[in-house]
């Protein structure tokens, strides 16, 4: 099984949501330390209460959670610790990194820019960035922009930087900057994964060049056209591309990495890593909103959203998730109690997001955990399936 992070050779990341409705419950009080906490209005949390609680006891230090139903209605959970050496409570409301849910973010602005006529998603990366993608088999003029949205173009993505691979690695390199001409330069150094079209590979290379792509084709950064065409429009104020930032804003849980069997939870909190295959910092309900509005018609129309949900199927070792496709920056999977879950989801050492929303945009799910456990294959898969066992409870549950 692959692990689903920004680290060296590992995927991650998708996407999160929108709504153009009034939240109707308040978010829940702080857990108390090591405990669960759901929205005191709430009349059946016990269920909820129980699946995050399940997540802290798979050795995830805090947990957040929020469930919208079809009828607008909002239920909220938090458990565990916000940090460690104090044993302060999760904030129910707090800031974390989404990873890989940024391509989400950068696909929504590719889609509308295809609406607008501005590019189209078949043309090549050569055509948009002569000679930037190019050298020891790589072939800019082969590579559509649709196949760096659906990691079908080969590009090599294990030189992207390692931050993760140990705690000595972390304390190393967390602050060192690398600009997206860096992140790709270095991609073109190795022979590509595959031919372009022939295979599926996480590439988070890839998505710096669509970052690269969107500012050629507007003459602004990706993140600015981010913030103009999904954050402002929805509200989104809690949503912040960090920059060369190390920090998050309060409040925040800490951030945790086990590296190793054996060894302690390391505290990777603070990290540089903003470029467009992850980087922003957000909050549950900024993500709840922008999944809601990613399908429900706010901000894709019809044949945009077909565009979106056309997906490709991945190989075995390349998801803890059976059955799972990726479309345009999101993956998919088929619910237990029938349907599919559309994922915008992603990893950034420390934390892991989990979105699920359903097709129509009525029902969703976002989950943050602040840590990653990176010690055995074991481990990382009894945190994920604690993680899907939640979404599927909260989307089944509520109709599914």
């Amino acid at each position: 099984m692959k692990d689903m992070t920004r680290t060296k050779g590992r995927a991650g990341r998708a996407v999160a949501c929108g709504i153009a409705v009034a939240v109707l419950a308040t978010l829940a009080g702080p857990a108390a330390a090591g405990g669960a906490a759901t929205d005191p209005r709430e009349g059946d949390g016990d269920r909820l209460r129980q699946d995050v609680a399940a997540i802290t006891a798979a050795g995830v230090t805090g947990v957040q959670a929020r469930v919208t139903g079809a009828d607008g209605r909002v239920r909220t959970a938090t458990a565990g610790v916000a940090d460690l050496r104090t044993g302060r409570p999760v904030p129910p409301n707090g800031y974390f990194r989404i990873g890989s849910t940024n391509k989400t973010l950068v696909a929504t602005v590719l889609l509308q820019l295809a609406r607008e006529g501005a590019l189209s998603l078949d043309d090549t990366v050569a055509e948009w960035l002569p000679g930037v993608v190019e050298g020891n088999g790589h072939d800019g003029s082969r590579i559509t922009l649709r196949a760096l949205l659906q990691h079908t173009g080969g590009v090599y993505d294990g030189n992207y930087p390692s931050r993760g691979g140990s705690a000595a690695d972390y304390y190393a390199n967390r602050y060192d900057v690398h600009t997206p001409q860096d992140i790709v330069a270095a991609a073109m150094r190795h022979a590509p994964d595959f031919p372009p079209g022939e295979g599926w590979s996480y590439s988070n290379t890839g998505y710096a060049v669509l970052g690269m792509v969107i500012e050629q084709v507007t003459g602004r950064a990706w993140h600015e056209e981010v913030n103009d065409r999904i954050l402002t429009p929805l509200g989104m104020r809690h949503t912040i591309w960090p920059g060369l930032s190390p920090t998050l804003p309060h409040p925040h849980a800490h951030g945790y990495t086990r590296f190793a069997p054996g060894e302690d939870l390391v505290d990777t909190t603070e990290l540089i890593d903003a470029d467009a295959s992850g980087g922003y910092l957000s909050t549950t309900a900024d993500l709840d909103r922008f999944a809601r509005a990613l399908f429900d018609g706010t901000l894709l129309d019809e044949a945009e959203r077909a565009e979106l949900t056309r997906t490709v199927a991945l190989g075995e070792d390349d998801t803890p998730w059976p059955g799972a496709r990726y479309g345009l920056g999101v993956f998919s999977r088929p619910l237990p109690c029938g349907g599919t879950v559309w994922i915008p989801s992603g990893d950034q050492i420390g934390y892991k997001t989990r979105i699920g929303v359903t097709a129509d945009g009525l029902r969703s799910v976002v989950v943050s955990m602040s840590t990653q456990l990176q010690d055995s294959a074991d481990s990382a898969l009894r945190q994920e399936s604690a993680a899907t066992e939640l979404i599927d409870n909260a989307l089944c549950e509520d109709g599914g």
